[in-house]
């Protein structure tokens, strides 16, 4: 949100603050969040890169194309071994999974 935005905002009344603050997440449960976003982000990357539907990803890693998009929307019932499995099976190194875990914000 840029400053005029939010100026406007907090002139109207509003609080503004993080998503982590709105959802009174610890420090560790957001950097954990933060975590398997890069991950789901670069499975996501990676299958668009190598111009892969869902189903074609689910078929390398033995799962379902519904699956594959939980995966890539970093749905809770994700685990991050499960995201790691993946971009493994779809070519990544172990450098590449670090890299995407640097990116992450």
């Amino acid at each position: 949100m840029d400053k005029a935005t939010k100026k406007k905002l907090e002139t109207a009344g509003w609080r503004t603050g993080s998503t982590q603050h709105f959802l009174e997440l610890t420090d560790a449960e957001a950097a954990f969040i933060e975590l398997k976003l890069a991950l789901a982000a670069d499975l996501r990357a990676r299958r668009l890169e190598k111009h892969w539907n869902q189903t074609q990803v689910a078929r390398l890693i033995g799962s379902s194309q519904s699956r594959v998009a939980k995966m890539e929307a970093a749905d809770p019932s994700v685990s991050i071994d499960l995201l790691i499995r993946a971009l493994l099976r779809l070519g990544a190194e172990r450098r590449d999974v670090a890299d995407a875990l640097a990116a992450s914000p």
